[in-house]
């Protein structure tokens, strides 16, 4: 820490970094359970669900809801309970043990006693054009979340993954036809999912092609596409005369190259994580899953440690259960306290 660096006076009972649905539902369990949980909301508040227009797989809500709406209504929740939001990201932590010191990009420091890293997984884009106007409005990161919404529709699914090929053919169920484009001219996939991909009748490849710019509007979605090829692949990266353009009318446009969990500002600590970067969680003395990391008194909860499932439902089931750990960790933190008191000289 530098000479600027101000360390706030309070030692919160839990920080929750990230404010996604895990970390909403973790700021609620927290809150009910009196720890008085702060809760840094990130560079992208509410996370990924927010791009999300409407959510219609969500428990309790049978006629949908809208992803910023549901977002909201969480964190009015966790505010009801006695949750504490505030802006900010977490730059770097020190975690050798409790307090743990998590220092802000505005270069203040924050201690707590137990630490929930709920701050998600960041879906990649292509960079397209329009991309950021029609996110959540017919293009879109997750076909489990939104492929419903495309029935009789015409799809791209960009990417050459497992990824890809899992997006492909779960909508492969809704859609009137489902078009891979991938920029080289083999798949990334493992064999066995590229050969379900190819034995699917409503799957074709757009090989050595990528995604150059989306039509449509807010209003409208997806209503088109330009694609650009070259036969030695990877046609970004050639002039623009050389490659062959084409526009496609498609009615919706799916992003499956993959995720980047957001857990930089761990490098430094001891918290294990995998190649790609997603937490690594212990199991109990009974070889059950818990949501605790390789750091005693560190919690993860959803897309930060979930490469697979990456859905809001799953994402607030372990943010309860990262609250639910957190708080007996405190129970065995202040047990263990008293008793160094007692036998102090």
């Amino acid at each position: 820490m530098n000479e600027e660096t101000e360390t706030t006076a309070d030692v919160h009972n839990v920080v929750i970094v990230g404010s996604g649905v895990a970390g909403l539902s973790a700021a609620v369990y927290a809150a009910r359970a009196d720890l008085e949980p702060l809760v840094l909301e990130g560079p992208e508040p509410g996370g990924q669900l927010t791009l999300t227009t409407d959510v219609e797989n969500y428990l309790g809500f049978s006629k949908g809801i809208g992803g910023m709406e549901l977002i909201q209504n969480g964190k009015d929740q966790a505010t009801r309970f006695g949750a504490e939001f505030t802006h900010g990201t977490v730059e770097n932590a020190t975690l050798e043990e409790p307090p743990f010191e998590l220092e802000r990009s505005n270069g203040d420091v924050l201690q707590t006693r137990a630490l929930i890293v709920a701050s998600g997984a960041s879906a990649r884009w292509v960079g397209a054009e329009n991309e950021d106007e029609l996110m959540g409005y017919g293009l879109s990161t997750c076909a489990t979340c939104d492929g419903a919404f495309h029935r009789g529709d015409d799809v791209l699914v960009i990417g050459g993954g497992d990824s890809a090929m899992e997006e492909a053919l779960f909508l492969a169920k809704f859609a009137d036809s489902v078009t891979v484009v991938h920029r080289r001219e083999e798949l990334r996939a493992s064999e066995i999912m590229a050969d379900r991909a190819r034995d699917n009748e409503d799957i074709e490849f757009r090989w050595n092609t990528e995604l150059k710019a989306i039509h449509g509007s807010q209003e409208e979605g997806v209503t088109g596409a330009t694609l650009v090829s070259h036969p030695d692949g990877y046609p970004a990266e050639k002039t623009e005369t050389s490659v062959d353009r084409e526009t496609v009318d498609v009615g919706g446009v799916f992003y499956a190259i993959g995720h980047t969990p957001n857990t930089e500002f761990l490098e430094e600590t001891a918290v294990e994580r995998d190649e790609n970067g997603y937490l690594h969680t212990r199991a109990d003395d009974a070889g059950r899953a818990t949501t605790e990391t390789m750091v005693e008194g560190v919690f993860a909860a959803g897309d930060v440690a979930d490469p697979h499932y990456q859905q809001a439902i799953t994402a607030a089931g372990t943010g309860s259960m990262a609250a639910l750990d957190a708080e007996a960790s405190l129970e065995t933190l202040e047990r263990t306290e008293e008793t160094a008191l007692e036998v102090a000289p």
